[in-house]
């Protein structure tokens, strides 16, 4: 299973205090030196964080894959054709919330998505599309021609051990699984950190985890190149 390092919350530290440091790239460069077979960004639309510059930096400099999330907007999709992004991720966006709290809602915008995937397609950028672990969800993306999927794992994740958990994480097996029957490639990523992500490495469906803010939290404490081979590790078993 590898593993995509989400780096924007280094990016938003250097925002907290609208500096120039530290440099998003940099710590790109970092995590794959550290064992990360991906790098993850999300563009939003407020810019809070991840700037096009920092996404043109780390485009040029880093050695193994580019995700870059994005809400499905014009103004997003001129920005990933401009830079090439290996994978693009559509996600749900909201101006209030902190982080993405759910899923894509495949099914309600299908039609506005049908064309929008196309456009990407041909622009040769592949597109994978953040859902809730809903077979329904699951079923529209592949008739939309996305070639990929990353699982929500955020309830399962806010969840303490018990029954509500158990059936999280069965939730997300069955997705996982389902997607995988439809020829889908599936990650899954969201809220992952060293306690909770054993469950979901067993997982034999699931390709790629993105993980991020767990991360960016543990390097303050022990440094990238430690953090980042923690959890290759634990990926690995």
């Amino acid at each position: 299973m590898r593993l995509s390092v989400n780096i924007d919350h280094f990016a938003t530290l250097r925002e907290a205090r609208g500096a120039s440091e530290p440099e998003p790239a940099l710590f790109a460069l970092l995590a794959e030196q550290a064992g990360a077979m991906g790098i993850t960004t999300h563009l939003r639309t407020d810019r809070r964080h991840i700037k096009e510059r920092d996404l043109e930096i780390i485009r040029k400099v880093i050695k193994t894959k580019l995700t870059l999330e994005m809400a499905a907007t014009e103004e997003m999709k001129k920005v990933a054709l401009k830079i090439k992004p290996d994978v693009v991720c559509l996600v749900p966006e909201r101006p209030e919330e902190l982080t993405t709290t759910g899923g894509l809602d495949v099914v309600a915008n299908r039609k506005a998505l049908a064309p929008y995937i196309k456009n990407l397609a041909k622009g040769k950028i592949r597109v994978s599309i953040f859902v809730d672990p809903e077979l329904k969800q699951i079923q529209a993306c592949r008739d939309l021609g996305a070639p990929q999927i990353e699982i929500h794992t955020g309830i399962y994740a806010d969840l303490k051990p018990g029954k509500a958990r158990d059936k999280a994480l069965a939730d997300v097996r069955k997705a996982a699984e389902f997607g995988d029957k439809l020829g889908i490639e599936v990650t899954a990523g969201h809220g992952l950190d060293y306690r909770n992500v054993g469950p979901i490495v067993a997982i034999p469906q699931i390709t790629e985890l993105s993980i991020g803010f767990f991360i960016v939290a543990r390097t303050a404490l022990v440094g990238i190149t430690q953090a980042v081979r923690e959890m290759v590790e634990l990926l690995r078993k």
